[in-house]
C-alpha cells in the first residue's frame, strides 16, 4: 500500500467569506462573555472585542488604506497585536504580521517587498523611516471609532502575509488566503478537542502566529475563551496561572515545556484536560516526564508557515509520542518519493494536496518558486517522513537537515530523541559537520549543568543507536540556537562548530 490519506476533499469555504467575520461570529451568541483575559491585567468580552476590532478597520480605512492594500505590522507583545490584525482583516486590507524581535536593518527588506500602505508601529520596535506610519497611540484610539462593516469577497483572496521562520534559507513572504481561517475548523477536534466551554491558556506572546491562531482566535471561533499571560511571565509560573484560572488546554512550544519541567515540583492542575505542543518535534523525554506530573498528555501538530498544522495528535486520536499523529479529517496528504507516493514505512517528503483550504496561495512575486515546490497536485514541504499502516507519521527531519553516514540517510530527529533521554541533558540537537575536506561526521550539540562524560555518552548512544546513527562528537552548550518561533537551527549548529574549531 501507498502512503497516501484521502477521504475525499475537505469541506467548502462559504462564499462571500471574511476571515474576521468568521472568527468574531460565534461570540455574538454571547456577547458578554470573556473572550480573552490578560492574565492579572485586562479582560475583553466578545462584544468588546468586536467593537474594538471593527473600529480598528474604521480608523486603518480613513487613514488612507483601501481594500487590498499591505499593511505591516511592527506592534509589542500586547492586545493591540490580535486587535490591529483582525481590524485590518475585516476592512478588507492584508495585514503583514512580523516578529518583533526583527532589527530595522532586517525589516528594510520586507518594506521594499511589501510597499506597505500603512505600517502600524509601536514605537518600542524597530523599524526604519517610512512615510505612512500609525503610531501606537493613535491605533489604540481607532478602538472607539463607529465600527466598520466586514468587507465580504472572494475566500480565495488575499487574506494576509507570513514570514516564514528562516530556518532553510532567507526568510519568504508566504500569501495566505482569507479561505485559510476555514481550515482550521479541521483541527478542533483532530488536535484540540476544542469545544466553546474551554479555557485555552496559550504560553506565547501575542505576536507570534502560533499564538494568534492556536491560542486567539481558533477559540474565539468557537466561542471560547483566551487566557494569554502577562508579558515577562516565567515558564516556571505558568502551571499556577493554569490552576488559578481553570485553563483546560495549555499550549506552548517545546521549549516552555522544557522550562516548565525544571523545578522541583509542578502545582496541580485540576482544570487541565491536556497541553499542545507545536513548532518543532518535542522530546518523548519531555512528554513522560510532563504525564508524570501532571497525569495529563502532550498533543502535538505538525504544520508550517506555507499551511499551518495538518498532522497531529489528539484526544480522539492520540499518538505515541515518537509520531508526530495522523492527517486530520479533511485532509489529503501524501509521502512522495520522486516517482509519486511511496510504500508504506518508506521514507518519503511529507505533502499536501493543493487543494487544502490552509495551503498558501503562494510566495509573494515568486511564481516560479511556488511552482518548484509542486509535484503533481501536492505542495512539498521540506520534511521527512514515514507513514505506518495506521496513517501515522513520524518525522525525520527537513530535507536539507538531513545527515549522511556512511551513504546511509541519518535524521537528526531520531538522534535527538534518543540521547534526550540521556540523564543530566536538557536539550540537544544533532547535525552533520565537516571535520576534514571531504569529510563530515554526525555532532551531538547539548545543553546541561556541566558538561557530561562523554565516555558514558558514547556508551548510551552505542546502547541505543545504530552504528552507523550514532554522533562521533559530543559538544556542550550553553544554549542551542533558537529561531525567533522556538524551532532549533541545525545550520547554526554546523557554523559553530565551524567557528569555534
Amino acid at each position: 500500500m501507498l502512503s497516501v490519506f484521502d477521504n475525499g476533499a475537505p469541506p467548502l469555504c462559504p462564499s462571500p467569506f471574511n476571515m474576521a467575520s468568521y472568527v468574531l461570529a460565534c461570540g455574538d451568541s454571547t456577547p458578554d462573555k470573556i473572550a480573552l483575559s490578560v492574565l492579572g491585567s485586562e479582560d475583553w468580552t466578545f462584544a468588546s472585542l468586536k467593537s474594538a476590532v471593527l473600529g480598528t478597520a474604521t480608523g486603518l480605512l480613513a487613514a488612507g488604506a483601501v481594500p487590498g492594500d499591505r499593511v505591516l505590522m511592527r506592534l509589542g507583545n500586547t492586545v493591540d497585536f490580535p486587535l490591529a490584525y483582525l481590524g485590518a482583516l475585516a476592512a478588507g486590507l492584508i495585514p503583514c504580521p512580523t516578529a518583533s524581535a526583527l532589527t530595522a536593518h532586517e525589516v528594510a527588506p520586507m518594506i521594499a517587498t511589501l510597499d506597505p500602505a500603512l505600517i502600524l508601529l509601536d514605537p518600542d520596535v524597530a523599524c526604519p523611516p517610512h512615510g505612512r506610519v500609525v503610531q501606537l497611540h493613535t491605533l489604540r484610539a481607532m478602538r472607539d471609532l463607529p465600527p466598520a462593516k466586514f468587507h465580504m469577497g472572494d475566500p480565495e483572496r488575499a487574506g494576509y502575509i507570513i514570514y516564514t521562520s528562516g530556518t532553510s534559507g532567507s526568510p519568504r513572504a508566504v500569501v495566505h488566503a482569507h479561505r485559510a481561517i476555514w481550515a482550521r475548523q479541521m483541527m478542533f477536534d483532530g488536535w484540540y478537542g476544542l469545544g466553546a466551554e474551554d479555557r485555552v491558556l496559550h504560553a506565547g506572546a501575542f505576536n507570534w502566529t502560533y499564538t494568534l491562531g492556536t491560542g486567539l482566535m481558533d477559540p474565539w471561533t468557537v466561542g471560547a475563551t483566551a487566557l494569554i499571560p502577562a508579558a515577562g511571565t516565567k515558564a516556571t509560573d505558568l502551571p499556577a496561572l493554569v490552576a488559578a484560572h481553570k485553563a483546560t488546554i495549555f499550549a506552548a512550544a517545546p521549549g516552555v515545556y522544557r522550562q516548565l519541567l525544571n523545578q522541583p515540583q509542578i502545582p496541580a492542575m485540576p482544570d487541565l484536560r491536556h497541553g499542545l505542543s507545536a513548532g518543532e518535534k518535542i522530546a518523548p523525554a519531555v512528554c513522560a516526564r510532563w504525564e508524570a506530573a501532571t497525569g495529563t498528555r502532550i498533543y502535538e501538530a505538525y504544520g508550517m508557515s506555507e499551511c499551518s498544522t495538518f498532522i497531529s495528535a489528539s484526544p480522539a486520536y492520540p499518538a505515541d509520542t515518537s509520531v508526530l499523529g495522523r492527517p486530520q479529517h479533511g485532509r489529503r496528504i501524501a509521502l512522495l518519493g520522486p516517482e509519486g507516493p511511496v510504500p508504506l514505512g518508506m521514507e518519503g517528503t511529507i505533502a499536501v494536496h493543493r487543494d487544502d483550504p490552509g495551503l498558501m496561495l503562494g510566495y509573494l512575486d515568486a511564481p516560479d518558486e511556488t511552482a518548484a515546490k509542486m509535484q503533481g497536485a501536492y505542495f512539498l514541504t521540506g520534511d521527512q517522513g514515514s507513514m505506518d499502516e495506521n496513517c501515522q507519521i513520524t518525522y525525520l527531519g527537513r530535507n536539507d537537515d538531513m545527515m549522511n553516514a556512511g551513504g546511509f540517510h541519518v535524521s537528526p530527529v531520531e538522534v535527538e530523541a534518543s540521547l534526550a533521554r540521556f540523564d543530566g541533558i536538557t536539550a540537544v540537537g544533532a547535525a552533520e559537520v565537516a571535520v576534514k575536506e571531504n569529510v563530515t561526521v554526525i555532532a551531538a550539540f547539548y545543553t546541561a549543568p556541566a558538561p557530561l562524560d562523554e565516555a558514558a555518552l558514547r556508551s548510551y548512544a552505542e546502547a541505543n543507536l545504530a552504528r552507523y546513527k550514532q554522533p562521533r562528537l559530543y559538544i556542550h552548550m550553553q544554549a542551542l540556537p533558537m529561531g525567533a518561533n522556538g524551532k532549533l537551527l541545525r545550520r547554526a549548529l554546523r557554523q559553530h562548530f565551524e567557528a569555534t574549531r
